[in-house]
């Protein structure tokens, strides 16, 4: 995934808090991307990759040679060294935190393995409303997902200032659609269904998952996540109407909840709370809507015209536009003030 983001028009004035409340970390050297997010203005171009801790990387090889993908994400010095490994290697803005969505449907008590050549598989998914059941509805994130927020202070430490840090979690249709489909899927037919034949037990399930995925992105603030991000990469499956009643609601109630959290039960000023980026993929049918729920940064996917998200959204919300996918700008994603142009 590579992007392209530009700044609203009128930048606050408002100078870059940081979060030295929540532990001793050492002093940002480079905050270009938090400056963008907000607004603010940027002396250079800054670049980080979405997926930047990955197999392209012959030393996360050598890594996931001896431990199962999950593995990884379960053991801090592990998620740590390959979170750091492309911040060794490339010039890069910001770090990404190794880790996965499906880590919220596996501390619902869910069984996820990742297939090699397939991708993730839950072994059993939900069938009906019956197996909603099955699921930890008093689940406690902070304790089961324990291993992420260790990792993410941790992470914070090793990187000594040099960039930022992006927290982030998949959005709760898309965890959904894995927790029916049992996997990807190229129809969506079976999560659909749900929306159409279960809407009532659909709503249950985003709820459950909505508080879920709040907590989860708090926690990662907490143990010192400077940007989050939440993927719904799966909105281009929905109707419009689909969306708007049952995933938007659900991404402003994250918004909310996050920076309620932060501000309300941390002590966090408004300008401590870190920018959220919202990327729906084939949400085009709901930018504006999108944009109005509150995120500091919405994400474009590759189909969409910046110029004309721009011009649907107005000036007051950073925008994170992504190139086309050819193979010289593959995973790059770059940070641009809204005044440069586009050939």
């Amino acid at each position: 995934m590579h992007s392209v983001l530009w700044h609203h028009t009128k930048p606050s004035k408002t100078r870059l808090t940081t979060m030295s409340k929540i532990e001793n970390f050492p002093i940002l050297k480079n905050d270009t991307i938090l400056r963008v997010c907000k607004g603010l203005p940027v002396p250079y171009t800054p670049v980080w990759i979405m997926r930047q801790a990955g197999r392209y990387l012959p030393e996360f090889q050598a890594v996931r040679k001896d431990h199962d993908f999950f593995e990884i994400c379960r053991i801090p010095e592990l998620v740590c060294e390959v979170t750091l490994q492309p911040i060794r290697r490339f010039s890069l803005d910001a770090a990404i935190i190794f880790s996965d969505i499906l880590v919220i449907p596996q501390a619902l008590g869910m069984e996820v393995v990742m297939e090699p050549g397939v991708g993730p598989q839950l072994s059993t998914p939900l069938s009906d409303p019956k197996d909603l059941l099955r699921l930890d509805w008093s689940v406690d994130i902070k304790s089961l997902l324990h291993y992420v927020y260790e990792a993410v202070r941790l992470t914070r430490h090793r990187l000594e200032g040099r960039v930022p840090l992006i927290g982030f979690a998949g959005a709760p249709w898309t965890l959904m659609t894995y927790m029916i489909e049992g996997g990807g899927s190229k129809t969506f037919a079976k999560s659909k269904r749900w929306l159409y034949v279960y809407p009532e037990p659909s709503h249950r399930l985003l709820g459950l998952l909505t508080r879920a995925v709040t907590d989860h992105l708090v926690q990662q603030v907490l143990a010192g996540a400077q940007v989050l991000q939440i993927f719904e990469s799966h909105a281009g499956v929905l109707s419009p109407d689909l969306f708007t009643t049952f995933v938007l609601p659900c991404l402003q109630q994250i918004y909310t909840g996050v920076r309620s959290c932060l501000q309300n039960q941390h002590d966090f000023s408004a300008g401590e709370c870190p920018p959220i980026i919202m990327f729906a993929m084939g949400g085009h049918y709901a930018l504006k809507e999108i944009a109005s729920a509150g995120f500091e940064v919405v994400g474009l996917d590759w189909t969409i015209n910046p110029r004309w998200a721009r011009q649907t959204i107005g000036p007051l919300v950073t925008l994170q536009a992504e190139f086309g996918r050819d193979k010289k700008a593959r995973a790059i994603q770059y940070t641009f003030k809204k005044s440069h142009s586009i050939s």
